[in-house]
């Protein structure tokens, strides 16, 4: 795991392997950005020629190595873009982009010092924890000598600083750390990865940060009537669970709830994906990864909030006992469901949890998962749907997200697209509505489930939880650990009363 420190050394004279500085683009040309005067002093003013004659621009997501100068210690100056020049200071975003694009170049270096803009302990943390989530690397299935990540980041800050940053450089890699803890979740084979091994891995995370856990098998599970999780998991080898990791605090005086899709692999069920559509399927558990960071980041913040994740673990297989098309499911709670569609699951795993969640009285629900292929449809890959049955949280959350750096768009819940979902003529509702606005309807559906009286929301991260594309910024290929900063900050905001 790639360590971060904070240091009130100067950039010239701090031992690392590599030194890294910010450029961007300039009306005149490229620009060195501030916390790099001692290396272009090094340089006797002509580093931005140097750069320019490599063809560094200032770009976003450029990367220009240059041997280092006399009077450095470093052997290695690493200029990374940070977009158009800002006299006002740069943006959280693109200082957490840039210093992720270092550290993924950086693999394989021991050690490497950051002399990139940080002008407030804001900008320290959006460095430290964009470093951290560029150094990160899955390698549990590789055997080859392939480059580790960048072994320790060093950031420079002023003296006068120092305490603030390194409060700030803290507060990252509790963040930071539980979000890779989601990738490398996200990124573990189905066959490694079943309800059975998440459940014991967050029992573990519980003993080690102190928070209650608890399990309910598939035993427990059909005691409590929750026939929506087993009527998910019951074609599976690998039975489901319901877990809920809970961090309370004693000066607490709000309630959180955070409810997490857990399909560790999503087969479709009877009504089988098709080839090209079932590859990355062992994703389909992102929702409940990043609940699960984020109540473990909540308690090593120490906010002051008491918060609860709702893990709804299943595998959604074919086989002989799986549930069928036309099949009725009576969910936890009591309703019954009409089973149109094995393939959509999601909502059904989802909506026995929110009803037990919601017998804790919370103050607000909040869904992820990674619920539509009609949301990536909708909004991309990169930006999550926010939903809810509250205006004023729905934009909460919104804020919240574009605040932290990620992308998200308020839909909404259309009353007239309930119409085909509660036409089932021999349940309460369908799993399937309307074909044209299934996200939404998929909305709609698990809002059938939220008691009356409690704020809900709902992300559907299923654009962005996966990248299949090439790594950028501090976003690596496969599992993102989307949602998971949203969450944090709706906690601390939470928190504060905001």
């Amino acid at each position: 795991m790639t360590a971060l420190s904070v240091s009130t050394s100067s950039a010239a004279s701090l031992r690392a392997d590599a030194l890294v500085i910010g450029v961007a683009k300039g009306p005149k040309g490229l620009v060195v950005a501030p916390g790099a005067e001692a290396v272009v002093e090094a340089f006797e003013g002509t580093l931005a020629e140097v750069l320019t004659t490599l063809g560094a621009t200032g770009a976003e997501g450029e990367a220009v190595k240059v041997p280092s100068a006399a009077g450095l210690k470093a052997p290695l100056v690493l200029a990374v873009g940070l977009g158009e020049a800002a006299e006002a200071g740069y943006d959280a975003e693109a200082l957490r982009k840039a210093a992720g694009v270092a550290a993924r170049t950086l693999a394989g270096v021991k050690k490497a010092a950051l002399a990139l803009p940080t002008g407030s302990a804001e900008d320290v943390e959006a460095v430290a924890l964009g470093a951290l989530l560029g150094a990160y690397a899955f390698g549990t299935y590789k055997s080859g000598d392939g480059k580790a990540p960048v072994g320790e980041l060093v950031l420079l800050a002023e003296r006068k600083g120092s305490k603030d940053a390194k409060a700030a450089v803290e507060r990252a890699a509790a963040i930071g750390e539980e979000m890779n803890r989601a990738r490398d979740l996200v990124n573990t084979a189905p066959n490694d990865l079943n309800p059975k091994s998440f459940a014991a891995i967050a029992q573990a995370a519980g003993k080690e940060h102190g928070l209650k856990v608890e399990v309910l098998d598939e035993k427990a599970l059909t005691k409590g009537g929750f026939g929506g999780i087993l009527g998910v998991g019951n074609g599976s080898a690998n039975p489901p669970r319901l877990v809920k990791v809970a961090y309370t605090h004693p000066k607490a005086k709000a309630s959180l709830a955070f409810v997490g899709k857990g399909i560790t692999y999503d087969s479709g069920g009877i009504s089988l994906k098709p080839a090209g559509h079932n590859e990355t399927m062992k994703c389909d558990m992102a929702g409940a990864a990043a609940v699960f960071a984020a109540v473990v980041a909540a308690k090593r913040l120490g906010l002051q909030v008491n918060v609860t994740a709702w893990l709804a673990l299943a595998e959604n297989m074919p086989s002989g006992t799986a549930t069928r098309p036309g099949d009725v499911l009576r969910m936890y709670g009591g309703k019954t469901v009409e089973v149109l569609n094995t393939d959509a699951e999601g909502r059904l795993v989802l909506a026995d949890a929110i009803v037990r969640a919601g017998e804790e009285q919370p103050d607000v629900i909040v869904d992820v998962a990674t619920l539509t292929g009609a949301m990536v449809l909708a909004l991309g890959n990169r930006t999550f749907g926010v939903m809810a049955n509250n205006d004023e949280l729905r934009t909460k959350l919104h804020e919240t997200a574009t605040a932290v750096g990620e992308q998200s768009w308020p839909m909404p819940l259309p009353a007239d697209l309930r119409k085909g979902m509660v036409e089932s003529t021999i349940a309460d509702l369908a799993n399937m509505g309307e074909r044209m606005g299934g996200g939404l309807v998929a909305g709609l559906f698990l809002k059938e489930f939220v008691a009356e009286g409690i704020d809900w929301a709902h992300l559907d991260i299923a654009g962005p939880a996966f990248n299949e594309g090439g790594p950028s910024g501090y976003t690596p290929k496969g599992g993102t650990a989307s949602a998971v900063r949203t969450l944090v900050r709706f906690a601390e905001d939470t928190a504060a009363g905001a």
